[in-house]
């Protein structure tokens, strides 16, 4: 009975402890790497949306047609995120790199704030990137866009 208490003790210290420790975060490279693949998989999954998108509704040839391809694209590739990100936090490329999307409190994240999150992460995008490289100059080593949705990414390695 002395052992199953001792180890039951134990058990609880560890778990205190690992409940209190920071989580770890993930290099520069290693997020430019999962990157780097994700942008393959966006390019698959963009591809086979264009596939279903212009048998149905043609060629975007004037510029209403284009804008409302475009805009179709994009609901797809925020649909694409926001699925992984709000359900366990990983996309494939997240899963191979072993990073994950959290809140700040170590959850999954909700709905709208992965929603504001994607916009965020395209307007760091939209000014050339800078967005991403503010995790070389910020504190907690987070993106501009993860920085202001209140998101982190942690390594589950």
């Amino acid at each position: 009975m002395r052992l199953i208490a001792a180890l039951y003790c134990e058990y609880r210290t560890s778990m205190q402890e690992n409940a209190t420790s920071p989580p770890k975060i993930p290099g520069f490279w290693r997020r430019l790497a999962a990157m780097l693949y994700e942008s393959f998989l966006i390019l698959a999954v963009l591809m086979a949306a264009g596939f279903v998108y212009i048998p149905i509704f043609g060629n975007a040839n004037d510029p209403l047609e284009k804008a409302l391809f475009q805009l179709y694209l994009l609901s797809v590739l925020m649909i694409y995120f926001l699925v992984f990100w709000t359900r366990g936090g990983q996309t494939l490329a997240m899963k191979t790199w072993r990073i994950r999307l959290t809140d700040l409190n170590g959850a999954n994240i909700s709905l709208p704030r992965g929603i504001l999150r994607f916009f965020l992460a395209l307007f760091s995008l939209g000014i050339l990137g800078l967005g991403f490289l503010w995790v070389l100059v910020d504190s907690r080593k987070q993106f501009l866009h993860d920085r202001l949705a209140k998101t982190q990414l942690i390594s589950t390695s």
